[in-house]
């Protein structure tokens, strides 16, 4: 634990009483006048940048690829990394984290292997379970129904007295969804020691976050099943580091009066396409994305920790020779693996195969013995 509990960092944010929203970076990244640095080593705040510059590089050579016809459909998260980067470095070895399509910043934090996360991606099996970090469920791809799994989650650890929480990730269309009004009102009946984090990146697909709810703010929702929300500037790394660490704190807190469960809105944003499949020039326009720009939660950092002294210039290019070097070596290591088996997809779904399925699976033997490893991809 921190010796500056995160829990006082968040209530008395003088940035969160005037907006709402916890902030500990101004957009340029220079400290607030009354913000604390949540309680980390020079050395884990480079760390943190160097994993958000990673993921940020993962991200654009993994759209190229998707590109090149070398990926199958892809979720890209520039703009998100310090929603997923910051959470995951918050949480505890023993916590659990349940992921969407979007998460693939927090499977790097967890200790994943780059060159095993693009296999995934890749038509591979996503790697999840835990690699010396917080355990990482797998993927949900159904929008929103990875909460109950991470109440379910959260109240098992509850019930065996572990010290741990169950954190899930969601976009802000899946407040729409029943799943998650289910797995809030449970959390808030039973007290289970969740943290549920939104990113509310402003779009649903191609629906605005104004015309899919109602609702002033995400945050505010958690009222209603009994619990606190927490309003949290997504793009500011230290922000919402210092965020979920309050709400793990506040999750494992013995005082009865200080309910378990809690809701982020993280307000961020993502600057590329829902997913490669989709055109977001469609439905919004270049304002708007350099608007969000000007936020970068990458250069706000970068600029705090120059400013601070804990990095130069040179420290800069040398981080960034690295990230690309390890980027680099993770794609050639994917494409040099062979292709996963046709039978793969098949194992651990039934004990045995009813025969529609058994069906589909010779069928696609067939397939893959015409077209080879590009049917994997397409």
């Amino acid at each position: 634990m921190s010796t500056i509990r995160d829990t006082d960092l968040v209530r008395t944010n003088d940035y969160a009483e005037e907006t709402g929203e916890v902030r500990v970076l101004d957009e340029e990244g220079k400290l607030l006048p009354d913000a604390t640095v949540p309680d980390l080593s020079d050395d884990a705040l480079v760390a943190m940048y160097e994993a958000m510059r990673t993921a940020r590089c993962f991200d654009e050579r993994a759209v190229s690829w998707q590109r090149q016809g070398r990926l199958a459909t892809y979720a890209p998260m520039s703009g998100q990394e310090a929603g997923q980067v910051a959470s995951t470095l918050a949480l505890a070895d023993d916590d659990w984290v349940f992921p969407t399509y979007r998460e693939h910043a927090v499977r790097l934090v967890a200790g994943f292997d780059l060159a095993e996360v693009l296999r995934g991606l890749m038509g591979d099996r996503l790697p999840c379970g835990s690699a010396g970090g917080p355990t990482i469920a797998p993927e949900a791809i159904p929008i929103a129904t990875q909460l109950p799994h991470a109440t379910g989650a959260a109240m098992a650890a509850r019930h065996r007295g572990d010290e741990s929480v169950a954190l899930s990730h969601f976009g802000d269309g899946a407040t729409s969804e029943g799943d998650f009004h289910e797995a809030m009102n449970f959390a808030g009946v039973f007290d289970a020691p969740a943290v549920f984090c939104c990113h509310n990146n402003q779009w649903a697909i191609s629906v605005p976050r104004h015309r899919q709810t109602a609702s002033a703010t995400l945050a505010q929702k958690a009222r209603a099943y009994g619990f606190e929300g927490v309003r949290v500037d997504g793009m500011d790394p230290l922000a919402v580091y210092s965020v979920v660490r309050y709400a793990r704190e506040k999750a494992l807190d013995p005082d009865p009066e200080d309910l378990r469960p809690t809701l982020i809105e993280s307000v961020e944003y993502r600057y590329g396409a829902h997913t490669t499949a989709d055109d977001p020039d469609v439905y919004r326009d270049d304002d708007e994305v350099a608007y969000w720009r000007q936020r970068d939660p990458i250069d706000r950092l970068e600029t705090f920790l120059l400013d601070t002294g804990r990095l130069d210039e040179e420290a800069i290019e040398t981080v960034g020779a690295r990230v690309d070097e390890r980027v680099t070596d993770a794609i050639e290591e994917a494409e040099s693996r062979t292709a996963p088996a046709v039978d793969d997809l098949f194992e651990d779904v039934y004990d045995e195969l009813p025969p529609r399925v058994a069906d589909q699976r010779e069928r696609l033997r067939r397939l893959r013995e015409r077209h080879g490893d590009a049917l994997l991809r397409e």
